[in-house]
């Protein structure tokens, strides 16, 4: 039988005679010493652009209407719309790091090609990764961001009319 002092002080004893902790008390104390899983992992990667680009996916959605040239001013004599930035994560669960990179990858650049037609342009140029707003700038490279269970992709580009 629990004593009235630990009645007084909130603690039950089963028949066993052990305290019963809350599963309010256990759920704080697991937030406070288990790290995020999102927070688990911040690896920043390069991968080909070209691969990216190759998949049936980028075929089907970015056409070719608008052309995307990475790392480079493009042709001379493009005359210059605006730079613009285009932020894209994508949830990582039960994908690769290279496939949760190529779906987000995917997802910015097609609102570069929307961007690029609804402001009269024909090209997005100088693309450069821009994560966490650190500068990238590859014609063969772009980076990428993966957590453990969210990634994603930055860039930044020029839209312009060829």
């Amino acid at each position: 039988m629990p004593s009235r002092n630990n009645r007084a002080r909130g603690a039950r004893l089963n028949r066993n005679g052990l305290v019963r902790i809350s599963a309010i008390v256990l759920a704080a104390a697991g937030a406070m010493f288990t790290p995020s899983m999102a927070g688990a992992r911040d690896s920043h990667l390069k991968l080909p652009i070209k691969d990216a680009m190759a998949t049936a996916e980028a075929r089907e959605k970015l056409g070719t209407d608008v052309k995307f040239v990475f790392g480079a001013p493009g042709p001379a004599g493009a005359k210059v719309i605006g730079t613009y930035t285009s932020n894209k994560k994508t949830n990582f669960a039960n994908k690769s790091d290279k496939d949760g990179c190529e779906r987000a990858f995917l997802s910015a650049m097609i609102t570069f090609k929307e961007r690029a037609l609804r402001e009269g342009g024909n090209a997005v140029i100088n693309i450069q990764s821009y994560y966490k707003k650190n500068e990238f700038s590859s014609t063969t490279e772009y980076e990428c961001g993966a957590g453990a269970i969210m990634g994603g992709v930055t860039f930044r580009g020029t839209v312009v009319k060829l």
